[in-house]
């Protein structure tokens, strides 16, 4: 899957105050397993084998939690990547003479080094008892991804120096941790920091089990890119506090779903509980929802969020345009996008963004590979294509009384939705009253 960053900050995946959907699924016991669960955020499986092996290795995290060391903290890789930055692989091995007075005067005599070297050697010592317990506790009933990824950690624990490192405990004497850290330094280094690579991948795995049992999400039916299907029960937005919960299908035969309702009545926020859903599912993690089955998709394509460019003197609407032939360019490839457009070309007067509307559904009719929804509250461009095969309608109806007053439902039902409540809105709000009060400023 491809994801441009247009689409990840529609979907709310990366927040600058560390929310957002990668703050839901962080759960990382390292620094380096967030960058790599970053990572995999940015590059998702790019095939359906792929995707079928990284969920079958979440999976296996959620059945077995306990198997995760818990010897290896952040402060552990932490300590490992300041002690080789320090290290000078071309220094000479400590010497008898150096290394003739005992624990106390070494203290006392060099107390930096001494509590450096023994400090280093011993988060040396976790990290690599650690990632041996990693292949002992999870080694032998996992899946094919991370008995690849095990067995790799089991090659660079067979150095000749691991059992050394490992057997050092608080009582080692500082004339052999001293010439273990040396040896370290000059025959591990890349061992070291390729185990640290492994460990992270690992860790980002299991940080989505966690965040999958912490949410209470389910697993997907992963199923082949042909016929397209996109089918959940109970999908819900997992950021909100409380969310409303939505059955939606759709797929090869039918696979174009308009949406139609009042401003605030709940379009966007369905269209970002099903991207938000995809995407999750293709990163290996549950999704929220009660069940899902989703064919493998090349990429997800949002245009919800468009900004004009003052500095390019680009209008909103020439920006909306930009963003619509980069759709289009997309569409033109044959694997399979989940296309989601709220309310297009709202920078332009209501008559233009009926005409482009119309014209861009004409031709996204005529791209039946991909899944798509368009959101819109001209009423007019929906009704124009309601007898099109190929579209199925919904709309969130806003319940409308005679004192004006209004209430959404945020339940999606089938049909097309009139519902105007723009007026209403600017009523109670007290605009009108505002502007239409006899009091005026002063004259100067």
């Amino acid at each position: 899957m491809r994801n441009d960053k247009t689409t990840l900050r529609d979907l709310s995946i990366f927040s600058s105050d560390g929310g957002g959907i990668f703050g839901l699924i962080d759960h990382t016991t390292t620094h380096n397993g967030r960058e790599a669960l970053r990572k995999l955020a940015h590059q998702p499986p790019a095939s359906p084998e792929a995707l079928q092996e990284l969920q079958d290795t979440v999976r296996f995290w959620t059945e077995h939690p306990d198997s995760w060391p818990e010897i290896i903290s952040n402060g552990t890789l932490v300590m490992l990547e300041k002690f080789f930055e320090a290290a000078n692989t071309a220094a000479p091995a400590p010497g008898d003479i150096s290394l003739l007075f005992g624990t106390f005067m070494q203290k006392f005599l060099n107390r930096s080094e001494y509590f450096f070297t023994q400090f280093s050697v011993s988060h040396i010592a976790d990290f690599l008892k650690g990632c041996r317990q990693l292949c002992e506790s999870a080694g032998g009933q996992a899946p094919a991804l991370l008995q690849r990824e095990l067995e790799a950690m089991r090659r660079e624990l067979a150095h000749p120096l691991t059992d050394e490192v490992v057997a050092v405990g608080p009582d080692t004497p500082y004339k052999i941790m001293a010439r273990i850290s040396h040896r370290v330094r000059r025959e591990m280094k890349p061992v070291i920091l390729r185990l640290i690579q492994h460990y992270a991948r690992i860790d980002a795995w299991q940080s989505l089990a966690r965040a999958t049992l912490h949410q209470g999400w389910h697993f997907p039916v992963l199923l082949p890119e042909n016929p397209m299907r996109f089918e959940a029960e109970g999908l819900f937005h997992p950021l909100l506090g409380n969310p409303t919960a939505y059955t939606i299908a759709f797929g090869q035969s039918r696979n174009f779903l308009v949406l139609t309702g009042a401003n605030m009545s709940g379009k966007t926020t369905f269209m970002r509980a099903m991207g938000v859903a995809a995407f999750l599912g293709h990163i290996g993690a549950g999704v929220p929802a009660a069940a899902m089955k989703m064919s493998f998709l090349e990429g997800i394509i949002t245009n919800m969020h468009v900004e004009d460019n003052l500095l390019r003197g680009e209008s909103y609407f020439f920006a909306e345009v930009q963003r619509m032939k980069q759709t289009a360019e997309k569409l033109i490839q044959p694997r399979a996008h989940l296309v989601l457009m709220d309310e297009l070309f709202k920078g332009t007067n209501v008559h233009d963004a009926y005409e482009c509307t119309r014209a861009v559904m004409e031709g996204l009719l005529k791209r039946p590979g991909h899944l798509m929804i368009l959101s819109t509250h001209i009423y007019e461009a929906a009704q124009h294509f309601s007898d099109r095969e190929g579209i199925l309608f919904a709309c969130f109806v806003t319940q409308l009384s005679e004192d004006n007053s209004y209430r959404f439902t945020y339940e999606l039902r089938p049909g097309i939705s009139n519902d105007r409540i723009g007026y209403r809105i600017l009523q109670q709000a007290g605009v009108l009253d505002l502007l239409s009060s006899g009091t005026n400023f002063p004259e100067r």
